[in-house]
């Protein structure tokens, strides 16, 4: 009976700090109605939409809430407002999702982004998707993280002239345990059950070193193997605390 009622009391907090506002408008805007009306996506706190003129699919059964954008499921409590959504590429959720508050969305027209069930970026996290970015099943990331997939400028080679590609796609694993501060650039890629220490810059291929693997540092580098997070023994308990 404790447990049901903490879980309930949980819930309606959930439900208090909803943007009805923004919740409604985006789900309408963006969804057939027989979608929109069971509201799959929730906002939470203040959120600016720069643009909404891209695409957005939810490849899962259409629950309520199942997505919520600044969903408060940390410690923190306390929304700075500057949360931001750019959608002009393609935004796709393949079950239930969650950003932390404070996030910035970018998604340029061509671009692709796509999240996995129970995948997150907690609070401060930025996503810049210029061509693709991918994000395994229970991939969940950490406060301050940023993911960008581009240079954002052209380099060249000074000596030979040669021009070096701006945009490399990124695509992290399933039950990936990502740190805080962990800067993830183009071309990265993570196998399954990858840690990533604190304030680590993810720069290149690391599924050729196997799953279950902890690497970090700048840039980040194999620290240790046979290791992962408990996934088996939290995700009970986590499916339950943060599915609403």
């Amino acid at each position: 009976m404790k447990a049901r009622l903490r879980l309930l009391y949980n819930q309606l907090k959930f439900y208090y700090s909803v943007n009805w506002t923004k919740t409604l408008y985006f789900n309408f805007k963006k969804f057939p109605f027989g979608v929109a009306k069971k509201l799959p996506v929730f906002f939470y706190g203040r959120v600016k939409f720069t643009s909404l003129s891209g695409e957005i699919f939810i490849n899962a059964p259409i629950r309520k809430a199942m997505i919520g954008f600044g969903q408060p499921y940390e410690m923190n409590t306390v929304h700075k407002g500057i949360a931001e959504i750019n959608l002009s590429g393609s935004l796709t959720f393949n079950g239930h999702v969650q950003f932390g508050k404070d996030y910035f969305v970018y998604i340029k027209k061509g671009g692709f982004c796509e999240f996995g069930h129970m995948s997150s970026i907690a609070s401060n996290g930025k996503v810049i998707c210029v061509e693709k970015i991918s994000f395994g099943n229970y991939a969940r990331l950490g406060s301050e993280c940023q993911l960008m997939d581009t240079n954002f400028h052209t380099m060249i080679d000074t000596e030979n002239g040669e021009i070096y590609k701006m945009t490399a796609p990124i695509q992290i694993g399933n039950y990936n345990f990502i740190s805080n501060r962990v800067s993830i650039m183009k071309g990265t890629i993570t196998p399954d059950y990858c840690t990533i220490a604190s304030n680590s810059l993810c720069t290149k291929d690391y599924s050729i070193l196997g799953e279950n693997i902890l690497i970090g540092g700048i840039p980040a580098k194999l620290l240790k193997n046979n290791i992962s997070r408990d996934w088996k023994g939290e995700l009970e308990d986590m499916d339950r605390w943060l599915i609403i």
